[in-house]
């Protein structure tokens, strides 16, 4: 029996709220891991009780094909940092980060061709990610985690790490988590490789974008649209491999990895 549309991404909400909490074991009550959604009192009484950590996720506007929404990364990596502070501890999530450099708009260069995709320039984002870790130092937080789920910004989110880390002198680290976005392009394909999946490898709105996508939230992924249609190609936005044989289970093995990789990098750094 097919899902009512609307009950489908009813149950994604549900599950999408579920993640930004945890049962606290002294209470016993669900307690939150959004920045957002706490007040300034609780933020100090959180950081006054041992919260040390604050992941801010870094996403991105746009387009990924005629089949995949352009807010694809900020909702994968809000609800993977979720994921990852809930299982660390003691850790709390930042708003993501949506607004990144996509591309020129005057020309119209990159992904800024075509309609969907919002970009701000190189040094307004260096600032941004400076500006915003500044305000979690200053709080009390000892290690801001910057993770990032595209790939076009990292050499100057990687810059910008550098300086604040100049800047504090040993007083907190800043941490860009290559672990979390490198896993993607080695052991989750690897193992999409094994399983026969190689030649649906690209390097956008692919295979793995796209099942990394159904599996964190399926309304996101027009179905109709992905399978209905020719191979996508670059004129329409994707960039190499066959997204159609795209799965919730194939993504669930992804996002599993990246979880891990993430878990595993942060506890080390302890």
């Amino acid at each position: 029996m097919a899902f009512i549309p609307d009950v489908r991404r009813a149950a994604c909400l549900l599950v999408a709220s579920a993640l930004t909490c945890l049962i606290h074991p002294s209470t016993g009550h669900a307690e939150t891991v959004s920045f957002a959604r706490l007040t300034w009192t609780e933020i100090q009484s959180r950081i006054q009780s041992g919260t040390d950590t604050i992941i801010v996720p870094v996403g991105g506007t746009e387009q990924s094909g005629p089949y995949i929404a352009v807010g694809k990364h900020n909702v994968r990596a809000e609800v993977q940092a979720d994921r990852i502070a809930a299982r660390l501890g003691h850790t709390l999530v930042a708003p993501v980060i949506a607004y990144v450099p996509e591309g020129g708009t005057s020309p119209r260069t990159s992904h800024m061709r075509f309609a969907g995709t919002i970009s701000i320039p190189p040094a307004v984002f260096e600032g941004l990610i400076m500006g915003a870790g500044d305000s979690f130092h200053v709080q009390g937080f000892r290690r801001v985690v910057f993770i990032a789920d595209h790939g076009g910004y990292l050499s100057y989110l990687k810059a910008a790490v550098d300086k604040l880390n100049n800047k504090w002198r040993g007083q907190g680290e800043a941490i860009y988590l290559a672990a979390y976005y490198d896993s993607i392009g080695t052991r989750y394909a690897e193992i999409l490789r094994q399983k026969g999946y190689g030649k649906d490898l690209g390097k956008h709105a692919d295979l793995s974008d796209t099942a990394l996508m159904l599996a964190i939230d399926p309304t996101m992924v027009r179905e109709q649209a992905l399978h209905s249609a020719a191979l996508p190609d670059s004129a329409q936005g994707v960039y190499g491999g066959d997204p159609r044989p795209a799965t919730v289970a194939l993504g669930q093995i992804g996002t599993a990895i990246q979880v891990q990789a993430a878990l595993d990098a942060l506890g080390a750094s302890r």
